[in-house]
């Protein structure tokens, strides 16, 4: 059971570790968080320069500047924010080498893709686990979601069109079937096995960190390095998604994002598919995250042929439990956390991002790109919300049935404990979120004849 009184506290060995380092900043070791630094490092570990022509330096800027003088990080939260940012870094000179090497990754065609566009704590992560025993998918796992870029350099000097097909082989191999992320061992596609080795043991590292930092947070989003995520994830790597502000308090430069066009984060994340579709294929994309709410409209200009699959969940429940979640994140960054202003600051953004999907679902007959999924149904018979879902594309066969059944064996619901938490422990009402979602409710009701 996890609750407010006991997630607004970290463990004694992270406070005891906080404090003893802020102690020796004057010593000289406080992390710097500063753009050219983390360019630099980020050189150094990819060993290359090229961050590409699309790289836009504004977004990182303004995000390093709102950390630095608005989240109040604590000294691990500063070296976290560095490494990921690090990595973030790497991953676009890596994707750039790529991309210059092998034109044709951007020659492709996107696949087809499911999209799962739910507000936080409506039943998303059940449903798009649940969908990847399905080994049509090309699902996000975690440690992809990481790192999605192969770690090794490019070891090709030029460009020769008579010789990619085979330095594509030479790239992918069989997966060992016991690192594979989908339910069916079988299905483990072609993959370069070595460097996937190495992007599994970080993402196992990553998890076990949340794990010791963050003890009750898998009560609330379970997770595992072989697992599909969101793939939010693609879009932290053009510095253009909410990820940020869902782990720390950074008010200036969440105002900036909202109001910024992020076509250029979108254009990016298309060619970050294509680049991982060309080294592991499938047949459609089975991708995942509430930051879509706020962004059909470039999904759909980038992403020609897409589905979106929205779960719904009674926003009195989903809301407090997101807003529980946000607190476990902006603990393991800054010891000076208020629930109450993480709430006021998300119910606001959840209203706007629900009415952004609202609007776009109600011109050019875009609802007929919606499916919608209730989380009560969800969990009470989830093998009739597939056979309602998989009318998109067919029906669902008894092969398929099988392998959802055996996935709902293997992933019982709760299986990390109950997560309990009250609107109240955040100083807000059910007023307050009817203030911000009223229009999301009437749609529900209206359309489905539900409460949402």
């Amino acid at each position: 059971m996890t609750n407010i009184s006991n997630f607004q506290s970290q463990p004694l060995w992270y406070r005891i570790l906080n404090k003893s380092w802020a102690y020796s900043y004057p010593a000289g070791t406080k992390i710097k968080l500063e753009k050219d630094d983390l360019i630099r490092r980020a050189r150094k570990s990819a060993g290359l320069n090229d961050l590409g022509t699309d790289f836009w330096d504004e977004p990182l800027e303004r995000m390093l500047s709102s950390m630095n003088n608005e989240a109040r990080l604590n000294p691990a939260g500063r070296f976290i924010s560095r490494e990921r940012l690090v990595n973030l870094l790497s991953i676009r000179l890596r994707a750039a080498e790529y991309f210059s090497r092998f034109p044709e990754i951007l020659e492709q065609e996107l696949y087809p893709a499911w999209i799962i566009v739910g507000l936080q704590r409506t039943g998303t992560t059940k449903l798009q686990r649940l969908l990847s025993a399905d080994p049509n998918h090309r699902v996000l796992p975690s440690w992809e979601a990481i790192n999605p870029v192969p770690l090794e350099k490019v070891r090709i000097t030029k460009y020769e069109p008579e010789r990619s097909g085979a330095r594509r082989s030479q790239l992918r191999s069989k997966a060992n079937p016991e690192d594979c992320h989908c339910e069916d061992p079988e299905y483990s596609g072609d993959v370069a096995t070595a460097s996937e080795d190495k992007r599994i043991k970080i993402a196992r590292t990553s998890v076990n960190a949340v794990k010791y930092i963050s003890p009750g947070f898998f009560t609330i989003h379970p997770l595992d390095p072989l697992l599909p995520e969101e793939d939010v994830l693609l879009l932290d790597i053009s510095f253009m998604s909410t990820t940020t502000e869902a782990m720390m308090d950074v008010p200036s430069y969440a105002s900036w994002l909202e109001s910024t066009d992020q076509t250029p984060a979108y254009e990016y994340y298309v060619k970050l598919l294509k680049l991982m579709q060309w080294l592991r294929p499938g047949k459609r994309w089975l991708l995942k995250s509430p930051h879509h709410l706020e962004f059909p409209h470039l999904i759909a200009n980038q992403m020609p042929d897409v589905k979106f699959i929205w779960p719904h969940r009674t926003i009195y429940e989903s809301i407090p439990s997101f807003l529980s979640m946000l607190t476990y994140n902006h603990l393991i960054f800054s010891d000076e956390v208020d629930p109450n202003t993480i709430a006021k600051r998300w119910i606001r953004k959840t209203g706007y991002a629900l009415d952004k999907t609202i609007e776009f679902r109600h011109q050019d007959n875009h609802d007929s790109m919606f499916l919608d999924v209730y989380y009560e149904d969800l969990v009470k018979d989830s093998m009739k919300e597939m056979e309602k879902i998989y009318r998109m594309d067919g029906g669902v066969t008894p092969e398929l049935t099988e392998r959802f059944i055996r996935h709902e064996k293997e992933h019982p619901h709760q299986k990390h404990g109950v997560h309990r938490y009250d609107l109240a422990d955040f100083g807000m009402t059910t007023t307050d979120i009817d203030k911000h979602t009223a229009r999301y409710q009437q749609f529900i009701k209206t359309l489905h004849g539900r409460t949402s």
